[in-house]
Order: structure tokens, then C-alpha cells, then sequence
């Protein structure tokens, strides 16, 4: 396989058309080793639109694909200045991205094995930083609020107050919200201490993100 030309492929055929026209985001993607970031077992998959596991895929433990990882990234719009958490890191390849537009990136992963390798990957790749946490991301990082902008990286049936509350006044919240087959990828503002305005991006599905709370189903 040609890696540079299945990286320029997955860019131009899968990305680009879903509306990611940011430059600097179309540029990280060409320089960011998505491959590097991926399971050995799974290297074939790197630049394919799908996603990829990385452990137990009813856990939800898989990278997303290339193009919402990317739509993503372009909505939230992160400034050098700025310090964001990631929930949900994965292999690490978010907040390799994250890492490389913003001041610094924490990012969280539930799952301890995850965690380390997520870590690896971040180190192997210079992206100095990133601070990986082996917990529970759910309920945020207070002691490191306030965040310019929050990335989860999966979907939730609703995001916690707790993390609205964690951003700065101007900060963004990205999140993939509802129930299959439609979810929605929401981009969640905060314009002032009490309010939060709420955009509508697209619709998608992605895995479950683990230690969210769930509606209270409906008794009978």
C-alpha cells in the first residue's frame, strides 16, 4: 500500500466532501501519522472510512472515523492559546490533533490498558502537550477548569451539566447526543455565566461513551 497516497485519498474523497474545508485541519490530517495511532492488527484499516477497534467494540472502544474525527475538529475550532479536555482518548489520535492546534490537551480514558497505549502513541509521536488520565472522564476534570473547549470523543445520551459547567464563558463543547439510528454531533457555546446557546451540525452515530448516565427508561 502507497501510505501517502491513501492518506491524500482519505483526505480528498472522504473529508473534504463532508464539508471540512478548514485548511490548517486538512493540513494536520496530511502530517498527523494516522497509522501510527492504529492497532497492528488493524494498520490495513488506518485510512478507510470506518472505524477501527482497539479493544472490546461492545465497550465502544474503537477510533472514529476519519471524517467525524476531522468534521469535529473543524467545528470546535481551537485556538493555540487555548486548553482543552478530551473525553474518551482512545489510541491517542484526537488529542494528537488537539495537541498540535492548542496550548495543551488533557485527555481522558477509562480503560487502563487504553490509556498507556494512548500515552505510547503521544510520546512516539513528539506531541508533548498531551496529558493522558487513566479515569473516568463523564463528570469532567474540575480541578483543571475552566476549559476553553471539550471534545467527547463518542456519543452520550445527554451531555452532563457538569461539563457545560467546566467551560470558560466563549468555550465550546463538542458531542455526538441521542439514540441510534439518528444521533446528532452538536456544538454546545457558552455565551454568558448562566447561558448556552446549542447548534445542530449533523447526524452520525458513534459507540457508546462508557460512565455517562443514562435517561431513566420509561415503567410499565
Amino acid at each position: 500500500m502507497n501510505i501517502e497516497q491513501a492518506r491524500f485519498n482519505m483526505i480528498e474523497q472522504q473529508i473534504r466532501p463532508w464539508d471540512v474545508l478548514d485548511a490548517g485541519v486538512l493540513e494536520l490530517l496530511a502530517v498527523v501519522k494516522r497509522e501510527d495511532f492504529v492497532p497492528a492488527a488493524h494498520k490495513a484499516l488506518a485510512f478507510m472510512d470506518t472505524e477501527i477497534p482497539l479493544g472490546d467494540v461492545a465497550k465502544g472502544q474503537v477510533m472514529l472515523a476519519p471524517r467525524l474525527e476531522a468534521r469535529l475538529l473543524q467545528e470546535l475550532n481551537v485556538a493555540r492559546h487555548e486548553k482543552v479536555l478530551e473525553v474518551g482518548a482512545g489510541s491517542g489520535f484526537m488529542a494528537a490533533l488537539l495537541g498540535h492546534r492548542a496550548q495543551r490537551v488533557i485527555s481522558t480514558e477509562l480503560d487502563a490498558a487504553l490509556a498507556e497505549q494512548a500515552a505510547a502513541n503521544l510520546k512516539r509521536a513528539g506531541v508533548l502537550n498531551v496529558t493522558v488520565l487513566n479515569q473516568d472522564g463523564a463528570k469532567g476534570l474540575a480541578a483543571e477548569a475552566p476549559f476553553d473547549a471539550i471534545v467527547l470523543s463518542g456519543s452520550v445520551e445527554v451531555v452532563p451539566e457538569e461539563l457545560l459547567q467546566q467551560l470558560k464563558v466563549g468555550g465550546r463543547l463538542a458531542a455526538i447526543v441521542g439514540d441510534e439510528p439518528v444521533m446528532r454531533a452538536q456544538l454546545f457555546t457558552r455565551v454568558s455565566e448562566k447561558d448556552f446557546s446549542t447548534r445542530i451540525l449533523f447526524d452520525t452515530v458513534a459507540p457508546r461513551l462508557s460512565g455517562f448516565a443514562r435517561r431513566n427508561a420509561f415503567a410499565f
